[in-house]
């Protein structure tokens, strides 16, 4: 970690084009960008469900979690973007079968679009981990 930060690539070529980083960590606080359902050849996942893509979201957004050295239990705010929020309740359902039992503050809000058609949410996430884990 330089002066404190750590970094958590994707691997994906638009980070180092866009400057931006799956996730950072400063100290005990850990922020994972916005994470859209793309499977590992770069296609989207599920296409149509927003329920499938949440949980790719969710999936992705765990293991940077993990690479910078904190876990689901740690997280303290989510926020899932949709592309139509009647669709609230597949995403908040994916969104329970993650946290429930870690309930942190989440916020849903309707977006007009992605930057791929296909994609209907896209997530971010905040942990903040105890003292002793850093």
């Amino acid at each position: 970690m330089k002066h404190g930060r750590q970094i958590v690539s994707s691997g994906s070529p638009l980070e180092p084009q866009i400057g931006f980083s799956r996730a950072v960590r400063v100290g005990g606080y850990v922020a994972v960008a916005g994470t859209a359902p793309i499977g590992d050849d770069g296609s989207t996942v599920a296409p149509g469900s927003v329920y499938g893509q949440t949980v790719r979201c969710l999936d992705i957004a765990e293991r940077a979690l993990q690479e910078a050295g904190a876990s689901v239990e740690d997280v303290v705010r989510t926020r899932i973007m949709l592309t139509d929020v009647t669709q609230w309740k597949e995403a908040a359902r994916a969104h329970g079968e993650r946290f429930a039992a870690v309930r942190p503050v989440c916020t849903f809000v309707e977006v007009s679009r992605f930057i791929e058609a296909d994609w209907l949410v896209e997530v971010e996430v905040d942990a903040v981990l105890d003292a002793d884990s850093h």
